[in-house]
């Protein structure tokens, strides 16, 4: 059991590295690269586009044919991505390495949460959801620091390398160890009951209604049919997925899943908290670099007040609900904590104090921390029987990371927008600064940031921009974390004392 466990630990480590670490090293990479502003930022919003995608693929097929064989996949996705990323030579060999690393990591991470669902009853759930948080917390400390020192030490190649190790581990313990009650049927049958369309509906919807978010005003304008059509093409999938999905004999999402408030709040909530993780995990590096001209090691360490936060009230969140019995009063806390700080964000310029900066990361860690594990446990009893519970979370952590790419691809989209008229309201600029005229530019210019010699007025300028680009996104954050808690308001407190065992338990 706790060899199994290990296994699934440090599969969460894996995801969580990797998705945190890439964010300090997107500068540098994107220089050595030649890539573009659109490029680096879909280094990371191909990974989070894979991950959304095939996450509900997985927990459907993992319900059909038994967790093992899908989570070896995921592994092999996530081994040959690594290397794809690796020797990347250019920007686009890093997306395609990215899109398979998404693949696998989408498997990862939520099996992993719902194996956790297998082994353990209602009963003992906050304990081990608690335990489980710790490598996704360690991972999200460990991988920028990572990112920064062998993208500033070594290579940015490294992100890639040293991830196969820890594959193979990985992969040898589940092997091994992990042995869930098999589900008694042929494979045939097996592979008949799966939702082939419903799978196909929602990759479509997701895909076509993602793109368009992350290229307006950056590659093709808002009003440009070539964002427009595919964006209501994509909604037109998805609200066809929905609809569909009451038919199908094994869905891929079931509607009884949505069938009372807990369940809909919560998974609201999930949406908007990976909306707001992601982003932050992502803009808050560039923000350090690019405004407050940290190194890229410089800016992973000052990011650690809003990291480590969550790291301790993710766990212990969950631990207090194993000690109270209780959810509601922590999710209210939570968001109350998560809006507080992420507005207060938007105060920030080049002259903030160390204190200010780190004292608002707090506040919003101390939210995220809490909502990173007690919405699991309110969304797992609102399941309606024992065997629901894994379908329930898998559910849950596709919208917390569904919302984690919508936020990646609209940040990108209001960072590119806004820069781009910053800059232009500057008039002419510098011969040593041109190149920032095209928002294309933006970020791969930012490690030069810290060697140009300019007059300080136009330095200032110049940061003004950068810091106005990223603080529309803090803004955006804030209404998310707002409209998130205003929501919780609306939670049942469900009981926890659940005994059952489901049907893939550990033998």
């Amino acid at each position: 059991f706790y060899l199994a466990s290990l296994s699934l630990w440090l599969a969460v480590l894996l995801v969580s590295l990797d998705s945190t670490g890439l964010a300090v090293a997107i500068p540098i990479m994107t220089t050595q690269l030649g890539g573009t502003t659109l490029e680096a930022f879909w280094a990371s919003i191909a990974f989070m586009l894979a991950v959304s995608v095939v996450q509900p693929i997985y927990v459907t097929t993992s319900d059909v044919l038994g967790r093992r064989i899908p989570l070896f996949i995921a592994l092999g996705f996530f081994f040959v991505g690594a290397i794809v990323f690796a020797v990347a030579q250019n920007m686009a060999t890093v997306i395609a390495g990215r899109v398979l690393q998404g693949l696998g990591g989408g498997g990862l991470d939520v099996l992993s949460e719902v194996i956790v669902t297998d082994m353990t009853t209602m009963k003992e759930r906050p304990l081990w959801v608690g335990l489980l948080s710790f490598p996704m917390a360690v991972g999200s400390i460990l991988g920028p620091i990572i990112g920064a020192l062998f993208s500033e030490y070594a290579t940015w190649r490294w992100l890639g390398w040293y991830n196969l190790p820890i594959i193979g581990i990985t992969a040898l313990l589940a092997f091994f160890y992990m042995n869930l009650k098999p589900i008694e049927d042929s494979l045939a049958s097996k592979l008949r009951r799966l939702d082939w369309t419903g799978m196909l509906l929602f990759a479509t919807g997701a895909i076509l209604f993602s793109l368009p978010l992350s290229w307006a005003d950056a590659m093709y304008p808002w009003g440009s049919w070539r964002t427009i059509l595919p964006f209501i093409i994509g909604i037109l999938f998805l609200i066809g997925f929905a609809v569909y999905e009451k038919y199908p004999p094994q869905p891929v999402f079931p509607h009884r899943i949505f069938s009372n408030i807990t369940a809909q709040v919560t998974l609201i909530g999930a949406f908007i908290h990976g909306a707001i993780l992601y982003a932050l995990l992502l803009y808050l590096p560039l923000y350090f670099q690019a405004v407050f001209l940290k190194t890229p090691l410089q800016a992973a360490i000052s990011i650690l007040p809003l990291c480590v936060f969550v790291v301790v009230l993710s766990g212990a969140a969950a631990f207090a609900v194993e000690a109270s019995r209780k959810y509601r009063w922590e999710i209210w806390v939570g968001w109350v904590l998560l809006a507080i700080g992420v507005g207060l964000m938007a105060l920030w310029d080049q002259n903030t104090s160390v204190a200010a900066s780190a004292g608002f990361q707090t506040l919003a860690g101390l939210g995220l921390g809490i909502l990173f594990t007690v919405p699991t446990i309110a969304m797992q009893a609102s399941a309606p029987t024992v065997d629901d519970q894994g379908l329930a979370i898998g559910v849950l952590v596709s919208f917390r990371l569904f919302g984690g790419l919508v936020g990646l691809a609209v940040g990108a989209t209001a960072f590119s927008s806004t820069f781009g008229g910053a800059v232009a309201s500057l008039g002419s600029l510098p011969a040593s600064v041109a190149t920032l005229e095209n928002p294309a530019s933006a970020v791969g210019f930012i490690p030069h940031l810290r060697e140009i010699a300019l007059p300080n007025e136009m330095m200032d300028a110049i940061i003004g921009a950068y810091a106005d680009s990223l603080r529309t996104i803090w803004y955006a954050l804030a209404a998310l974390a707002a409209v998130g808690a205003i929501a919780s308001l609306f939670l049942k407190e469900l009981s926890l004392e659940s005994e059952e065992t489901g049907r893939q338990h550990m033998e």
